[in-house]
């Protein structure tokens, strides 16, 4: 093994450190032949929104985008009006890993943090948030929910969860977002559709992430509620996210599309958390912190093996929650030897 593919092997960060499955790079070779008609007007990205729409099972309106903080930004700005409060979890990625951008894009909406386990918003908590001060000119208004699936800690909202959750929204007169940037993920560890984890439970909108499962620069808003459309595409463009090249982009997203790649890819990654979470299970002295029920796990390790496994040249976020709490994430091209490798270090190093 080269140092490079040591290196590859023990990078557990992110799933944002792996590269692009092969297929995609192959449709962007392919899409570079000859010309094609710009900014999204070409047959490709007319073909990935038709695509999304089978996998939703109705009619979407689809806004290819380079980021998945763009696309959470821009469909929140879409959502709230600049008066009006985001409700989302105090872990989730909108409150605490996108430097302010909802925040910049609403033109200075609140982000109101809630509670809840696995970073999973508490429904008793959401009851309460979407009447707080409502109606009171003094105050932000409760205007749009966002929830993230598969969530920070790699805990996934069931399709009944998300179903309760959405009723408290739209009693309340609110919108519902998702931060689907994990969201292969979420179903493939669930027994629902997509159309059930989304569109059926209120969603009106949602960031549908793939760099994270095999793609490279590309991402999607998917608008189910599509009088959101037309305001979304004038912001998409003011906000520089109007590729005019965007046959690149939606042929990444074509590919992964295809032949179930986007699930294939997720599922995987999720075999790889799971594998590691029942290999630690049987190692003395190690916690683990709820369940990989995606492909993130959180666990305490003694600080002689965090310290042990840095040496080894691994590659994860440790002390960055609490000290002694590290976080591990599997990617689609984490491979079972990558993690019979980690758990081997990991007894080592308790021994």
């Amino acid at each position: 093994m080269n140092d490079s593919t040591t290196a590859t092997a023990r990078m557990f960060s992110s799933d944002n450190a792996a590269g692009a499955s092969p297929e995609i790079v192959e449709a962007v070779v392919r899409a570079a032949a000859g010309q094609a008609p710009p900014y999204g007007s070409d047959d490709v990205t007319a073909g990935v929104r038709r695509r999304l729409g089978e996998i939703f099972e109705r009619d979407v309106d689809v806004l290819i985008v380079s980021t998945g903080s763009a696309a959470n930004a821009l469909g929140l700005a879409a959502l709230t009006p600049p008066w009006g409060s985001v409700l989302c979890h105090r872990d989730s990625h909108i409150n605490n890993d996108e430097c302010g951008a909802p925040e910049f894009y609403t033109a200075g909406a609140k982000l109101v943090a809630l509670g809840g386990d696995d970073a999973r918003i508490d429904p008793d908590e959401l009851r309460a948030a979407v009447r707080h001060k409502a109606g009171d000119v003094h105050s932000v208004e409760p205007s749009v929910v966002s929830v993230t699936q598969a969530t920070e800690t790699g805990a996934v909202y069931t399709a009944e969860e998300l179903r309760a959750l959405g009723s408290t929204v739209k009693e309340a007169g609110l919108r519902l977002h998702m931060d689907g940037a994990r969201f292969a993920g979420a179903v493939a560890a669930l027994d629902a559709t997509p159309a059930d984890l989304t569109w059926r439970a209120g969603v009106d909108l949602l960031s549908f992430g793939a760099t994270k499962n095999g793609t490279m620069t590309a991402e999607a808003i998917v608008v189910f509620d599509r009088s959101l459309t037309a305001e979304l595409s004038f912001r998409a463009k003011r906000a520089g996210q109007l590729a005019s090249k965007m046959r690149f982009h939606a042929a990444q997203l074509e590919a992964y599309l295809t032949d179930g790649l986007w699930l294939r890819n997720a599922a995987h990654a999720n075999a790889m958390a799971a594998r590691l979470q029942e290999g630690l299970k049987a190692v003395p002295g190690v916690d683990l912190l709820g369940s990989a029920e995606a492909n993130i796990l959180f666990c305490r390790l003694p600080q002689q093996v965090t310290q042990g496994l840095l040496a080894d040249g691994y590659v994860f976020y440790h002390d960055r929650w609490e000290p002694g709490v590290v976080r591990f994430v599997a990617s689609f091209a984490t491979t079972a030897q990558d993690i019979d490798g980690l758990l081997e270090a990991v007894r080592r190093h308790t021994a």
